[in-house]
């Protein structure tokens, strides 16, 4: 199922989620702009879980060069699909979430929800010596807080069965509960082969947990009802 939408109107116009999506927008317009240079690129902003293991064991968790990765690399993506599906969740859930914590709150709310993706990506492979890149750790936390806020939203889907096409509404709950197994699931499998590139699996349930940690630590659970739009 591709999701096209949810059902809830944003009470005040998004603008911070609007701008973190004008900023992975522009990180990849860079990336194009990198031509023959864009791995020297990659490598300058990527997150290499095994060279951040290998400075914190060097010089401690308090290193300044430790930080600049964690951030940089939740702008930066693979490709126009992994961008454009990022940007196409990050523009369904951020809106709404951003309208309960407020501008400032969601822009905090979104590096941490990163930054927590990344650790757990590195706790999964700390010997990965393959280039993490992409926002969905961060949009993982922003689905996770969306689920408990707003419990009885519903995402409309696009199913895709050969030639039957239809969009379906999905309770926002189990839609993101399903997508939550999932990603544990892939996560599983994945570390059979660890160090391997692919998909960051345990970075999307990272963020995800600490995104819907975050609501029940703030007692935020329990928003509006959904209006339909």
């Amino acid at each position: 199922m591709i999701p096209i939408r949810d059902t809830l109107r944003s009470r005040r116009f998004p603008f911070m989620n609007y701008a973190l999506i004008a900023l992975c927008a522009a990180a990849f317009v860079l990336e194009l702009r990198a031509g023959t240079e864009i791995d020297a690129f990659i490598d300058a902003h990527a997150l290499y879980p095994g060279r951040f293991v290998a400075l914190v064991a060097k010089r401690g968790a308090f290193d300044p060069a430790l930080y600049p990765p964690l951030f940089s690399s939740m702008f930066l993506h693979a490709g126009f699909a992994h961008f454009a599906g990022n940007m196409l969740f990050l523009w369904i859930f951020g809106d709404n979430v951003e309208d309960r914590l407020g501008h400032l709150g969601y822009f905090v709310f979104y590096l941490l929800g990163g930054v927590a993706a990344a650790l757990a990506h590195v706790a999964a492979s700390p010997a990965s010596v393959v280039p993490t890149v992409g926002a969905s750790g961060a949009i993982a936390a922003v689905m996770g807080a969306y689920m408990l806020l707003y419990p009885g939203a519903h995402v409309q889907s696009l199913v895709l069965l050969g030639f039957f096409v239809r969009v379906v509404s999905v309770p926002a709950v189990i839609w993101l509960g399903i997508w939550f197994v999932f990603q544990i699931a892939a996560g599983a499998q994945s570390s059979s082969a660890p160090g391997q590139g692919g998909v960051a699996w345990w970075a999307h349930a990272g963020g995800f947990v600490f995104g819907a940690a975050t609501v029940l630590v703030l007692g935020l659970r329990g928003a509006r009802t959904a209006l339909a739009r």
